[in-house]
């Protein structure tokens, strides 16, 4: 990375094409996935590295249980897999994990794990990683604002005093900053309904390269097309 650079607090990731990798190498889709899940490990640390201190990565959507019945099943092993070893790779870098997303959706020994994962790191100081697993951005917007609701009619809370910030503090990422950058990986160029409320003002960054191929050098690019971008948030800019 050149010296001077900004690096973005906070950056989330649609992790894309693990599926059409593994054709390419005449491989079965669940390779993909693997081979994916292995790369978020290596991307976490580099991530880290890096001086990027919030990463949002998403991995499973509320509408991906629409795919074939055997790459859901293998999905769901991979990722109770991957609760086990999070919990391992989480002491060894000091990293603080969080799942987002309709929890109540996954089957009770995943919950279980992702309590077990989310309270062994609360305390955690290095890179705070979050996992979106069975979300949707229309999805989590509903829920938020159905506990707005429950306090309405509980008496707590009057329809005049709901504010953004409220909505904010109802939402799954409550208590994170809002995203600077979003990658989507294997050229895809739309956000599939993830983090329609946080994204509001992030920069866009797509790439062709396929999740599993996706390196420091991947990220560094992503970064330095970040730093191109004229942060002004509805500001002129001067040179216009």
């Amino acid at each position: 990375m050149e010296e001077g650079m900004r690096i973005p607090n906070h950056v989330a990731i649609i992790l894309d094409g693990n599926g059409r990798w593994a054709k390419r190498k005449g491989m079965p889709r669940n390779y993909g996935h693997v081979q994916g899940a292995k790369t978020v490990e290596v991307i976490c640390e580099e991530a880290w590295r890096m001086g990027i201190h919030y990463l949002t990565v998403y991995a499973f959507s509320t509408e991906n249980w629409t795919r074939p019945k055997e790459e859901v099943d293998a999905l769901m092993k991979l990722l109770r897999n991957y609760m086990k070893t999070s919990l391992k790779t989480a002491a060894k870098n000091n990293m603080c994990v969080r799942v987002i997303g309709d929890k109540t959706g996954l089957d009770a020994d995943i919950r279980e794990q992702i309590n077990r994962l989310e309270e062994a790191t609360k305390d955690n100081t290095g890179l705070h990683f979050q996992i979106a697993i069975n979300y949707g951005g229309r999805d989590e917007i509903v829920r938020a604002v159905k506990k707005l609701a429950g306090r309405i009619e509980a008496g707590t809370l009057k329809p005049e005093e709901i504010s953004e910030q409220l909505l904010n503090e109802a939402l799954d990422t409550q208590g994170l900053p809002d995203p600077d950058l979003l990658i989507r990986t294997c050229n895809e160029q739309r956000i599939s309904n993830f983090l329609l409320w946080q994204l509001s003002y992030a920069e866009f960054y797509f790439t062709e390269t396929a999740w599993p191929d996706f390196s420091k050098e991947e990220l560094e690019k992503a970064v330095a097309a970040y730093n191109k971008r004229n942060r002004k948030y509805g500001m002129i800019n001067e040179e216009e």
